[in-house]
């Protein structure tokens, strides 16, 4: 059996939407939902939670917080969670057609076609994730909490009523925060489909903040404060950044500074003054920390949970990161050397590469060796590898690993050896060749060693360089 490997794949690699049909093959749409029950928005309808980067669902436009209301013209209201994946993965249909709605369109129709591949098809988005310890500087998969409380009106009343917003009037003693504040509201509002008018809008935004220091600091209790937890995405850089937050169950007494940001939608046509929407951001710090930082950072994070909201108290993050060569490759989980598929139109294609062909060696690493012994390897070099790792940068990753470390900068051309010298993993080091410490010639291109047949051949590839993000909320 084969399943070591695959089991370790599975375990890190980022699935959304997947089904298999009576052809044996893996379908997916791209896309993972909830059946709401939020009042205000798609009550009883599936609400889409999370879109896969390069999916034929983002190929289409859905996006986060779309209400789908009707697959094949089958109205879904009221239906199960089974019933609706149901209805989205029928066997031997490939083409699946989709009413949804949002902020911006009370009724889009989308035909979706799903991709397919042979359950024995591994992608290079997959085996990137699956070696990601060979660059965890562009591959990765995190958490973080935010100490948020969310509320909404218990009135069933559907946000999307709600087209224009506008914000309450300014403090003038404190103008260039709020102008900071405003303008990142607006930013994420405008990002979702509002309009912004000074007029009368729909929508009145209010604001409210505090910085101080904390009257009840009784002094840090080291031993209970989690450092490593302390890290935040930054939405606007798209990258994890170190803050000076205690952890969310550090106890108030521990922090010598408190912040708090919170924002109120108000509804201001139907019922002026109703509050809508109301979300808090509560912290303990044990250092000072720019209030405007801190709104650029966490409003983009506050307003994800805009329409829809998921979780009331302290939401967890996922922030899964896949930088990596693409040629279009899919692999055979069964026999690396196998060729399983290759996309249509993609740089192996055009290198004439087929399905079926044998892959003897990419660059000077070789493919033939069994899965077990590949994963074998991978453990080996993790484990002697981490004298080469930058300490300072040291980080868990969302499967719990605590020894997660970017390269040192100062050691790059030993980690070019030790990658070299790692038997089954120095051929799939081409996803990352881009990389100095991967590949110090500079030159992103690498030659395939083929068999076809009685034939063999070598041709060189100059694969594209695909970023895959998601930030979503657990």
């Amino acid at each position: 059996m084969k399943k070591g490997f695959l089991l370790i794949v599975l375990s890190i690699i980022y699935i959304t939407g997947f089904a298999q049909d009576g052809a044996n093959n893996i379908c997916r749409l791209g896309f993972t939902f909830e059946i709401s029950k939020n009042l205000n928005w798609g009550f009883g309808f599936p609400v889409v939670t999370e879109v896969s980067p390069y999916s034929p669902a983002e190929l289409e436009g859905i996006k986060h917080q779309d209400i789908i209301e009707e697959i094949d013209g089958i109205d879904i209201r009221d239906f199960s969670y089974d019933d609706v994946e149901r209805l989205l993965n029928p066997v031997n249909k490939n083409i699946i057609t989709l009413k949804i709605s949002n902020l911006i369109e009370s009724e889009r129709i989308v035909r979706v076609v799903k991709d397919c591949k042979r359950t024995n098809a591994i992608t290079e988005a997959q085996l990137a994730q699956a070696f990601a310890m060979m660059s965890l500087e562009s591959t990765s998969e995190r958490v973080f909490i935010c100490p948020f409380r969310t509320s909404v009106t218990s009135n069933p009343i559907s946000f999307s009523l709600f087209r224009t917003f506008g914000f309450t009037q300014m403090d003038d003693e404190n103008s260039s925060i709020e102008n900071d504040i405003n303008n990142t509201i607006r930013d994420e509002l405008r990002k979702k489909g509002l309009v912004y008018e000074e007029g009368a809008p729909d929508l009145l935004i209010s604001t409210y903040y505090v910085f101080d220091r904390n009257p009840n600091y009784r002094g840090a209790n080291r031993i209970i404060i989690d450092k490593e937890t302390n890290y935040r995405y930054n939405i606007n850089r798209n990258r994890m950044e170190q803050v000076p937050f205690l952890s969310h169950s550090a106890a108030e007494s521990e922090a010598e500074y408190i912040i708090q940001l919170g924002i109120k939608i108000v509804d201001n046509i139907y019922q002026p003054g109703r509050i809508l929407w109301e979300c808090e951001a509560n912290e303990l710090m044990d250092e000072t920390y720019r209030l405007s930082d801190y709104a650029r950072i966490h409003i983009p994070l506050m307003f994800m949970q805009y329409p829809y909201v998921k979780y009331a108290r302290n939401v967890q993050f996922r922030v899964n990161t896949n930088t990596y060569n693409y040629t279009g490759i899919s692999y055979d989980i069964n026999n690396l050397e196998r060729v399983a598929y290759v996309e249509p139109n993609s740089p192996a294609a055009a290198a004439g590469i087929q399905t079926s062909d044998i892959i003897d060696r990419i660059e000077k690493g070789r493919l033939d060796m069994s899965v077990e012994e590949v994963s074998a390897n991978y453990k080996t070099f993790i484990t002697r590898t981490m004298n080469l790792r930058d300490p300072k940068t040291r980080f868990t990753d969302a499967n719990g690993f605590t020894r997660c470390m970017f390269w040192d900068t100062f050691k790059y051309p030993q980690v070019v050896d030790a990658i070299k010298k790692a038997d089954g993993l120095a051929a799939f080091s081409y996803l990352f060749y881009f990389a100095p410490y991967v590949n110090s010639s500079g030159t992103n291109a690498c030659d395939f060693t083929l068999r076809r047949g009685r034939n063999k051949n070598t041709v060189m590839i100059r694969p594209t360089i695909r970023t895959e993000l998601s930030v979503t909320i657990d």
